[in-house]
């Protein structure tokens, strides 16, 4: 039940908001530091493709350590679960800066790893809890430094920084797009139990800007065709909702609001991946095969 001077956030938790100037928009944000934030974070890395792609490389390597991070300390307060976390980061750098020089092998190799890593690193607390300790530490490693190598990857070809941008314009379009169809038209819940503000109307607007920004980011940055950014950027939106939803099942189920509290108006770091992580593997998969380098 939510109380007077609360609000339910996006994934239906209770929220103090006392002050009116910062109160959230219907969809659950701080809006003015929400657009602040995310044009800061989005100009430091369309200046790293510019200037030199590979940069790009360090910023999701460090991006992925600190929601790893994040992602841990969420999973121990919700359930007093002990992820592996110094095998997870170690493990996760080596499988994002391997897939600079070796590509897919030396992501996998530096996952396999990663895994009897953390498999042995649990030995230290004995045997109650290990298979869901385990369990833990294996998601975190796959959910976020895993699907961020493969947006590592997608800048080794010669016009590497144009396929990162292909990527990150249709993920931020289908945020954008489905955020104001649904606090304009939403009325129809697309998964209440989940996340109660998410609407049909909202997918819709996702998937209308998806498609558009598909079509024209593929064409003019790629010199691909434009139905075959269409198919991108539909493939994309749905995965960028997948994982909203995703998260927000996550956060539920440990009975948590953010995954942290770095970033103003957005929550954790790991709270604006949500979108972008199982986005990357689907993007560096779709572009391979559509528009080869």
């Amino acid at each position: 039940m939510v109380t007077p001077g609360q609000c339910e956030d996006e994934s239906g938790m209770p929220s103090s908001n006392p002050d009116p100037s910062s109160r959230p928009s219907r969809a659950g944000r701080d809006l003015r530091a929400a657009i602040g934030v995310g044009v800061v974070l989005g100009a430091a890395i369309i200046l790293s493709l510019l200037m030199v792609r590979h940069l790009f490389i360090g910023i999701a390597a460090a991006a992925a350590a600190v929601s790893t991070i994040e992602l841990a300390s969420a999973v121990k307060r919700g359930s007093e679960t002990r992820v592996a976390v110094l095998p997870a980061l170690v493990g996760g750098q080596a499988m994002i800066w391997l897939s600079w020089p070796f590509g897919l092998p030396g992501i996998l190799i530096a996952f396999a790893i990663t895994v009897l890593a953390c498999l042995a690193w649990r030995f230290r607390y004995g045997v109650e809890g290990y298979l869901q300790d385990v369990t833990a530490s294996v998601f975190t490693a796959a959910y976020v430094p895993l699907f961020t190598a493969f947006a590592a990857m997608l800048v080794r070809p010669e016009d590497g920084a144009f396929r990162v941008l292909c990527f990150l314009i249709c993920v931020v379009a289908s945020d954008t797009g489905g955020y104001a169809a649904g606090v304009l038209f939403g009325k129809h819940p697309m998964a209440p139990v989940i996340s109660p503000k998410k609407s049909w109307e909202g997918f819709g607007g996702s998937m209308l800007s998806g498609v558009l920004a598909g079509s024209l980011s593929v064409w003019l940055l790629l010199d691909g065709q434009w139905w075959h950014g269409a198919l991108f950027g539909a493939a994309l939106v749905c995965s960028a909702t997948v994982g909203d939803l995703m998260e927000s099942v996550i956060k539920r189920d440990l009975g948590i609001k953010d995954m942290g509290n770095l970033l103003p108006g957005h929550g954790g770091l790991m709270d604006r991946m949500d979108s972008l992580l199982p986005s990357a593997p689907l993007s560096w998969m779709m572009l391979f095969w559509l528009v080869p380098a």
